[in-house]
Parts: C-alpha cells; sequence; structure tokens
C-alpha cells in the first residue's frame, strides 16, 4: 500500500449454525458456520481474491477460522488464529435468544444496555472496555507487521464494531449505531497516529 499504510479487509463471519432467523449471543461458545454462512464465505473470498493480500488473521473460534481458511485459500497463506480476537463474552447469556435472555434476567438486560462500555454480564462476561483492550493492541501489532501491505481479519460482530469505533475516533458508546451482517466487508487504511474508513458493513 501506498505511503507506508496498512489496509485491513475486516470481515464478520458468515451466518452460525444455531441462528435459524434469530440472534443469540453466542460469544465464545464455538458454532460452526451454518451452509448459507460458509457460502457467505466464499463470496467474500471471490471478492478478495485478486487483492495483493499479505497476511489473514481471525479469531481461535472454528465460525471465524473457516472464513479465514476460505479467503486463504485464494492466496496461498496459512491464516494467523490469535484468541484476542475473540466474540464480547456473554457470560451466562452465551448460547441465549434476546428474548431468552429478557425472560430469565430482566434486570440484567436492561442495566447492560444502559452502560454497555462497562457492564460485565455475570458469570464470565466482558464489557465493551474488556473487549477494546485485548482487540486494540492485537490489531496494533498486525497494523505494525504489515506496513505497507494489506491484510484480512475475520472476526465478530462485536470486535468489529470496537475496531470501527477505534478507526472512526468513535466512543464505544456508538458501538450498535455500526450495523455488521453476517459476512459483511469493511475496509480500513490504518497510517501513523490516524485511519481512513473507506467501506462499512459492504
Amino acid at each position: 500500500m501506498e505511503n507506508g499504510g496498512t489496509r485491513l479487509f475486516l470481515v464478520r463471519h458468515g451466518e452460525v449454525a444455531n441462528h435459524k432467523g434469530e440472534f443469540r449471543y453466542n460469544g465464545h461458545i464455538d458454532v460452526d458456520l451454518s451452509d448459507i454462512g460458509l457460502s457467505q464465505m466464499k463470496a467474500v473470498a471471490g471478492r478478495l481474491a485478486t487483492e495483493p493480500i499479505k497476511g489473514i488473521y481471525s479469531s481461535d473460534l472454528v465460525r471465524t477460522m473457516r472464513g479465514a481458511a476460505a479467503i486463504a485459500d485464494k492466496h496461498g497463506i496459512s491464516p494467523v488464529a490469535d484468541k484476542r480476537l475473540k466474540e464480547v463474552a456473554a457470560g451466562r447469556w452465551e448460547g441465549l435468544t434476546f428474548n431468552e435472555v429478557h425472560e430469565r434476567f430482566p434486570d440484567e438486560s436492561h442495566v447492560r444496555f444502559e452502560d454497555l462500555v462497562n457492564y460485565r454480564i455475570k458469570d464470565g462476561g466482558e464489557s465493551l472496555r474488556d473487549v477494546s483492550a485485548r482487540v486494540i493492541p492485537a490489531l496494533n501489532e498486525i497494523i505494525l507487521k504489515h506496513k505497507g501491505e494489506s491484510v484480512a481479519m475475520v472476526a465478530h460482530g462485536g470486535v468489529n464494531r470496537v475496531i470501527l469505533c477505534h478507526a472512526l475516533n468513535l466512543p464505544l458508546e456508538n458501538f450498535f449505531r455500526l450495523e455488521q451482517d453476517y459476512g459483511c466487508l469493511n475496509i480500513i487504511d490504518f497510517y501513523d497516529g490516524t485511519a481512513v474508513v473507506r467501506l462499512v458493513n459492504g
């Protein structure tokens, strides 16, 4: 990439096998892709096939690793799994739908959405501040390693939103203002001390 920047092709993994038309807090649960999700990742891999990608990164969960593998197949690169790129841990909400959470833990669901940045769901959940503290250092390492190059990252809706907030210099309170559909593509150019967001949720 010109001017010594790093171009990041930031991808959300495809549809997951337990989606069934309703959002679930999968968090750190290792859910595979559905057939639709795998097709979505193959489509993204096709879009990126002619890009000069020099590195491919993903979280260490199977739904992202399979997506990274689909992209890697087009470039002859082995993807690198990094546990710091995992989805937001949802504690005792993991595996539940939004409606199930509201029914079982109505007080918790209310409080969490009042303070997304700091609230931790019980039994191992993370706040957005926690996620940012592990994701952004990993991102910075990748950017530094690939100065002047293009890289791909397959991550999760929550992780991608944290990275986009960081790139746009938006407070994490704006997390849900940035949509991230299954199999979407974002393009961000990182330079020393700044970033230019070229595409969101494409």
